[in-house]
């Protein structure tokens, strides 16, 4: 009896989700390339970059900044017809969640200077390995996710566009776009800008990221540690339900003794 209940117990807990991840990719007028989110240790943060992809926020906005050798950054401002870029608007900041390091290949939230809790809408690209600087400033950035194959050859074709100031924004990567029209502000067109088309879920099963070897933030002084999001059946959550049937199971046999 005893037997059966434990096999029943232990195939209830195999058939409980331990974590989720999601591979979703950027389809941009550059190329498409895909990215690999980190689900499971931070949880916030993908939750809340699911949600403005769910709300299409992403959708024909503008990849408005490059900083080379540094970052490509995206997320928060489409083109209306005219100059500057327009805002778009955002839901609530997220916490932070500084669990990775920013080395090359990642996504990290962006977010306001001197507030680390502070990330909406925005995200970056490393170009580089930028730990030394972005793992520690502003209380670490959020790396969340990573981009798979050979999808930085897309970002770094970005990246090597002409840049244009306009509006307080530094660094708008640019096409068939000159310094001459940057600097008279003629007014571009759509294909001028590098343009996030959408971003799609490709795959939302189980543990995608079990081949991938994020690297750990070890600079920041505080280093927080990973914690599962509840919604995502956690393993601590499956183990203890374990226990407390196996210890339920055992006081009832011993009762009837």
């Amino acid at each position: 009896m005893l037997k059966k209940l434990l096999c029943t117990t232990l195939l209830f807990v195999s058939l409980t989700p331990l974590v989720e991840a999601t591979i979703v990719e950027f389809q941009t007028s550059q190329g498409n390339f895909q990215v690999n989110l980190f689900d499971q240790t931070t949880p916030k943060t993908v939750e809340n970059f699911l949600q403005y992809i769910d709300e299409q926020h992403y959708t024909n906005s503008v990849v408005h900044r490059v900083s080379p050798d540094f970052v490509v950054q995206g997320g928060g401002f489409t083109f209306e017809g005219l100059w500057p870029l327009a805002r778009i608007a955002t839901n609530a900041a997220v916490i932070n969640e500084p669990i990775y390091s920013n080395v090359k290949g990642t996504i990290a939230m962006a977010k306001s200077r001197n507030s680390p809790n502070s990330a909406t809408d925005q995200w970056f690209f490393n170009l580089a390995n930028n730990a030394s600087n972005l793992d520690v400033q502003n209380g670490g950035f959020t790396v969340f996710g990573q981009v798979m194959g050979d999808g930085m050859t897309v970002v770094e074709k970005i990246a090597g566009l002409d840049l244009c100031d306009n509006g307080g924004l530094i660094g708008i990567p640019m096409t068939d776009y000159s310094s001459q029209n940057c600097t008279d502000e003629t007014t571009p067109g759509l294909e001028n800008f590098v343009i996030l088309n959408q971003i799609i879920i490709i795959d939302s099963s189980e543990v995608t990221d079990a081949n991938l070897t994020p690297v750990k933030n070890t600079l920041i002084t505080t280093p927080t540690e990973p914690t599962p999001d509840n919604s995502s059946g956690g393993g601590s959550f499956a183990w203890l339900t374990i226990f407390m049937l196996f210890s339920l199971s055992v006081r009832r046999l011993v009762a009837k003794k």
